[in-house]
Formats: C-alpha cells, sequence, structure tokens
C-alpha cells in the first residue's frame, strides 16, 4: 500500500490539485465554509482552546481558519539568551551536520544543500560543515512560522519545483524530496551569523507567504527568483526572536541551516520525532 501512495503521488498533477483547493480555501462559502472546518477539527483532533477564536463560525474561509492566531501567552518564549527557540508546532524530522555539503533526509536518502538553496552557490558555502533542523508541520499544527532567534534579512528566493507530499512515508521514499519541491528560502543574518529559513511546499499547499512580502507563491513559477534586502538603515527588515515570519495555508515543512559553530548542542530531548512547540528551548548557541 505504501507503494501504491507513492506511486500515486508521481502519476497525479500535483500543482492542479493544490491551486484547485487553494482556490475553494480562500473562499467564502458560508455554512459549507463553516462545515468543513468543523470536520477538519474532528477530523484531525485539533485543540481549538488554544486559538484565540475558537469558534468555527469566526472563520469566513479555510485558510484563515488554517493560519489562525493563538491566545497570547500560549506559547512562551524561552528567554534564555543561550537557547534558540523552536519556529514552529510540529515534529522533528531529521537534524544534525551538514557533512560534505549533505543533508540528511532518511535513510537511504540525503540530499545537497546547495540544491535545497535554489544552486546559489554564494549562499550554500556560507553554511558548509554548519547544521541543518527539519521540522515537519501536520494539518493538525498551528501554521504561522517564528524567527528561532533574532534577526536581519538580507536575501530571499523562489525557487519552483514539484509538490510532493512531505510527510514521513513520503520522506522515505522520495530521493531529494525538500531540494525537488517547491519552495522559499529566507536568509538572516543574525549574531550567531547567517541563518537559513526554508519553507518548503507539499500537495494541496495552497500558498506560501512572508511578513515582508505577502503571498510569494501562488502563482507558480518556473525560473528561480531572488530579492536582496538591505542589512541596515530604514528599510532594513528586522524581526526580533519569536515574531512571525510565515505562513502556510494547509501543512508542509520547515528546514532551517546555521552556520559552522553556530550551534553547540541541540536542547534536551530535541531528536528525530520529537514534538516541537514554538517558543520552547531548540538549541544552544556555541560559546
Amino acid at each position: 500500500m505504501d507503494k501504491v501512495k507513492i506511486a500515486l503521488q508521481y502519476m497525479m498533477p500535483k500543482h492542479f490539485l493544490s491551486r484547485l483547493v487553494g482556490k475553494l480555501a480562500a473562499a467564502e462559502m458560508g455554512a459549507v465554509t463553516t462545515a468543513a472546518i468543523k470536520w477538519f477539527i474532528k477530523q484531525y483532533k485539533i485543540d481549538m482552546s488554544e486559538a484565540a477564536e475558537p469558534a468555527p463560525e469566526a472563520y469566513p474561509t479555510f485558510n484563515q481558519f488554517f493560519t489562525r492566531a493563538l491566545k497570547p501567552g500560549i506559547r512562551p518564549l524561552c528567554e534564555d539568551k543561550d537557547y534558540i527557540i523552536h519556529p514552529v508546532d510540529g515534529a522533528v524530522s531529521q537534524l544534525g551536520p551538514i557533512e560534505d555539503g549533505r543533508i540528511f533526509q532518511a535513510k537511504g536518502h540525503d540530499y545537497s544543500s546547495l540544491a535545497l538553496l535554489g544552486n546559489q552557490a554564494v549562499d550554500a558555502k556560507r553554511f558548509e560543515d554548519g547544521d541543518f533542523a527539519t521540522i515537519y508541520l501536520a494539518p493538525k499544527d498551528y501554521h504561522r512560522i517564528h524567527m528561532p532567534i533574532k534577526g536581519t534579512l538580507s536575501k530571499m528566493t523562489y525557487v519552483p519545483g514539484e509538490l510532493f507530499s512531505v510527510n514521513p512515508l513520503t520522506a522515505q521514499n522520495v530521493p531529494g524530496l525538500f531540494a525537488r519541491n517547491e519552495r522559499v528560502v529566507a536568509i538572516f543574518e543574525t549574531e550567531i551569523g547567517p541563518m537559513a529559513m526554508v519553507l518548503v511546499g507539499a500537495t494541496i499547499v495552497a500558498s506560501i507567504e512572508t511578513i515582508w512580502a505577502g503571498t510569494v507563491t501562488p502563482p507558480t513559477g518556473k525560473d528561480v527568483f531572488t530579492w536582496d534586502y538591505p542589512t541596515d538603515g530604514p528599510d532594513a527588515i528586522t524581526l526580533d526572536k519569536g515574531a512571525e515570519m510565515g505562513r502556510f495555508k494547509l501543512g508542509s515543512t520547515v528546514v532551517m541551516l546555521f552556520a559552522k559553530d553556530a550551534l553547540d548542542e541541540f536542547a534536551d530531548g530535541v531528536e528525530p520525532s520529537s514534538v516541537t512547540r514554538m517558543g520552547q528551548a531548540f538549541a544552544k548557541i556555541e560559546d
């Protein structure tokens, strides 16, 4: 059955289906939208008591429900200055060193950091011998993405690609999954060096957006596009630790890259398959 599921992903028109669902998710359909939200809550056992607005009827569109805000203070930030924090609610897929420019995906699979970053050689060089962490967001999770550490945006890259599912089954069976799916790469300058936040698209992910550019995709492109940003002066975009930096409309994955010697060790309990909660300690900064 697993082989059938993977084969179907290769065969189905993933972009067409994802954009169609995206249009439906953005539509205001009254009782139909509310019914869909209620079904989703029940199906995925979503704890709406954490939401700033817990009533399904309060959301005019499915997208507004999916990117719902949480109640203030429900995800307290680790205040220890020696630690960066989890950027999202989700589960750790993999984490560890970037070795010879390769990132571990699953048993028998890895991919290049160069490919992940849209073949931007100058960017990839900045993360040689550094560390990575891949976090999977399930449909039930909170889908706003936050800053692990204070940083100033220096570059954004849109990379076209496939829209395979990014669930654990697909990660174990599709070679180079995160470097072949559509994605948005944001590079920040931080006190521990450069940090890349790679927002990876997936089947039925209707949109990837950032707080500074709005919706980056759709529409889907065929070419890699880059935007450079000033890192000082009045136009610099600096986001504090814990600040929102982007959103997924339907679930996906975040891959973080850090420079060599930026991180000392991951926090206790942070390992593959461990649950993450935005704001909790993620990794200790190198002294």
